[in-house]
């Protein structure tokens, strides 16, 4: 996918989406990413533990990050290492080196661990030991997590198509696709597996459902129809996964909408206009979008109306929201964590991995903790508690 690789810098430049990549020519000036003030803190942040994993892959826009089953937490570098550790403590349960470029997950489930590689190849291994089951080699490169469940393992390529791999032996049991674009960003989306259905966003601007036993079409409905003049205004990519919540869907695409599929038809509930390339996350009554241009969007889930819009990190590349009891918590291109209000938006609290490595995954809050793993590999468990 060479042309999505050398287009994702162009559409990166074009956003802003890292620091590093901001710059201006004779003709134009770019507008920088906004620097970080002084705000009156209500949280103290602190650094639980970390660890490292390696992997120096600063600029692939990796989809490497943590993810946690029973108390245990899974990493994967992109130089090969996967490791194990216990959540609240850090203490090393296992580590395990392979000679595969790991590019997305781990994805946890069924005593498995799970992890994408860039050359295509999909990763087992024992969650309990680390020891590999199986290597098989899938259509494209991965750039999304695996998703685990007792049906099979639902894995997204770049080329467009959705696998169900089997757990045993990661032969696959069915797979279907979509039209890729001739230009695209970097980055696909997670499938959402919701009851008997696995439910996947597209390149094309679409989200369809599946069968999860056969793989059979049930809906696509296309949330982000494709416009305008030249390939770059015609992008609608939605590389952040659906959430899903009962019987109601919700996604947000790149120069697209935000909208509510119901489940059950496809059918869009309301939409409004948007532009994201790395998803929302859910709480409650409200949706909370991290814009392409670095705004953090409250909406409400009824009926998408803008409740607040915090623009103080307004083209740092910020990633996903994670929900972290009653705050948002976003990582930025220098990797500095922010947490913000989730009633008003306020920023109320910041710490800085001190790394200076770029965090384009999501943080994960579990159990009053919050994770990330930084471009270069470090993991960190972080807990914000309120000043006294």
């Amino acid at each position: 996918m060479n042309r999505s690789l050398g287009f994702a810098r162009l559409a990166l430049a074009a956003t802003l989406l890292g620091a590093g990549l901001a710059a201006c020519d004779k003709d134009k000036d770019v507008e920088p990413p906004k620097a970080l003030v002084a705000f009156q803190a209500h949280i103290a942040v602190e650094r639980v533990w970390s660890a490292s994993l390696g992997g120096k892959n600063r600029r692939l826009r990796l989809a490497l990050a943590p993810a946690i089953e029973d108390g245990h937490l899974y990493a994967a570098g992109g130089d090969g290492a996967v490791g194990a550790f216990d959540a609240v403590t850090g203490r090393s349960l296992w580590h395990a080196t392979f000679k595969l470029p790991l590019s997305a997950g781990p994805g946890i489930g069924a005593g498995v661990v799970v992890i994408g590689a860039l050359d295509g190849q999909v990763l087992a291994l024992d969650a309990a030991t680390g020891s590999r089951r199986w290597v098989v080699r899938t259509s494209g490169e991965v750039l999304a997590a695996p998703v685990v469940t007792s049906n099979g393992i639902m894995l997204r390529t770049v080329d467009g198509r959705i696998h169900n791999l089997s757990l045993a032996d990661g032969h696959e049991v069915w797979s279907n696709d979509q039209p890729v674009p001739a230009l695209t960003l970097r980055g696909t989306a997670s499938p959402t597996v919701v009851g008997d259905a696995v439910v996947a966003a597209f390149d094309n601007g679409k989200v369809a459902a599946y069968s999860l036993n056969n793989g059979d079409i049930l809906w696509d409905t296309a949330v982000s129809p494709s416009r305008g003049k030249t390939e770059l205004e015609r992008l609608v990519d939605i590389d952040g996964s659906v959430v899903a919540d009962g019987h109601d869907l919700f996604v947000v695409g790149f120069q697209g909408r935000v909208a509510q599929i119901g489940l059950d038809s496809g059918q869009i509930w309301w939409s409004r206009d948007a532009s994201s390339y790395r998803g929302l996350a859910l709480a409650g009554d409200s949706l909370f979008v991290s814009s392409a241009d670095g705004k953090v969007v409250a909406m409400s889930r009824r009926d998408g109306s803008e409740r607040w819009t915090q623009d103080a990190l307004a083209r740092r590349g910020i990633t996903r929201p994670a929900v972290d009891g009653d705050a948002i918590v976003v990582a930025d291109f220098q990797g500095v964590v922010h947490w913000l209000d989730r009633a008003t938006g306020e920023i109320i609290g910041r710490t800085d991995t001190a790394r200076k490595s770029p965090v384009t995954t999501a943080p994960i809050a579990v159990g009053g903790m919050v994770y990330l793993q930084n471009d270069a590999g470090q993991v960190f468990a972080l807990r914000g508690r309120p000043r006294s």
